[in-house]
């Protein structure tokens, strides 16, 4: 397979996450390019990849990509923090195909949004113990103070629709302290999930820290990228108002990643496929 047949700009988008936080970034996507066709993959019979082994992570990732690739995608997102912390260079360095991950947009927003240089970053241990956030904000601000805080009972309170409890309130409030602590002004979801969790964090964090979504940064950079490689659809312009098609891929059953899909989206989820992701 040749990049060229790759990169034809009526391919569609593809997406990957460990699960379904991704999905997250998806609805980002679709709010910026609502009439591109996008492949979506959940590895939910692997999930999660926070708590796993580097090597682990990369070989996960790489098969990931393989797959996307194997359904002639344009372009790739990796739409899992983890991955993109602790895989993305590598994966860059293996295919040709424009491969983007949600650290470095999600870290430039957050450069440009904080007034005190004080900024938090939450997500799960791998993406926290990998320093990505914090090097790439060094990257481009050296002075910058970087707090950084695993929260790793926010993923399962999203999956299990724990999103309006108390109890989520009151684990919010135990993680959160340390942030409110060290006085951050802006504070970054480094993780896929947690944007679900945006009223129960502002509400412990208060109105004047700014919450960074990286789905949305990460959106917005993929538009760009995307309108300056000429790999919007031509096709868009014919089909006004119609979304583009959308399929979704899983790597275990599919009938809880539905549930979990369509609270994500807050529609309906369909065409969902199971494939042996151990094949690529």
């Amino acid at each position: 397979m040749n990049k060229n047949e790759l990169t034809k700009s009526d391919a569609p988008i593809g997406i990957f996450d460990s699960g379904v936080g991704g999905l997250t970034v998806f609805r980002e996507i679709i709010k910026f390019l609502p009439y591109e066709d996008i492949i979506y993959f959940g590895d939910v019979g692997r999930t999660p990849y926070g708590g796993r082994s580097k090597e682990i992570i990369i070989s996960f990732t790489t098969q990931d990509v393989a797959f996307l690739i194997d359904q002639n995608v344009k372009f790739i997102i990796s739409a899992c923090n983890t991955a993109s912390s602790v895989a993305l260079e590598e994966i860059q360095q293996s295919y040709s195909i424009e491969t983007i991950g949600v650290i470095e947009p999600g870290a430039k927003a957050a450069i440009e949004k904080t007034k005190k240089g004080r900024i938090g970053v939450i997500g799960t241990h791998a993406t926290i113990n990998s320093n990505a956030y914090a090097k790439i904000i060094h990257n481009f601000e050296p002075k910058i103070k970087v707090f950084s805080l695993a929260c790793p009972l926010f993923v399962p309170l999203v999956e299990e629709g724990y999103i309006d409890r108390e109890a989520t309130y009151l684990i919010a409030q135990d993680y959160l302290q340390t942030m409110l602590d060290v006085k951050v002004d802006t504070l970054v979801l480094g993780c896929t999930h947690y944007p679900l969790l945006k009223d129960v964090i502002t509400d412990v964090m208060g109105k004047k820290v700014t919450l960074i979504d990286s789905g949305e940064e990460t959106a917005r950079i993929v538009y760009q990228k995307m309108t300056e490689n000429n790999l919007l659809n031509p096709k868009a312009s014919q089909r006004p108002g119609v979304q583009g098609e959308y399929k979704f891929y899983v790597s275990d059953v599919p009938e809880k990643f539905s549930k979990v899909a369509s609270r994500f989206l807050g529609q309906e989820v369909q065409k969902i496929t199971r494939v042996d992701i151990s094949k690529y």
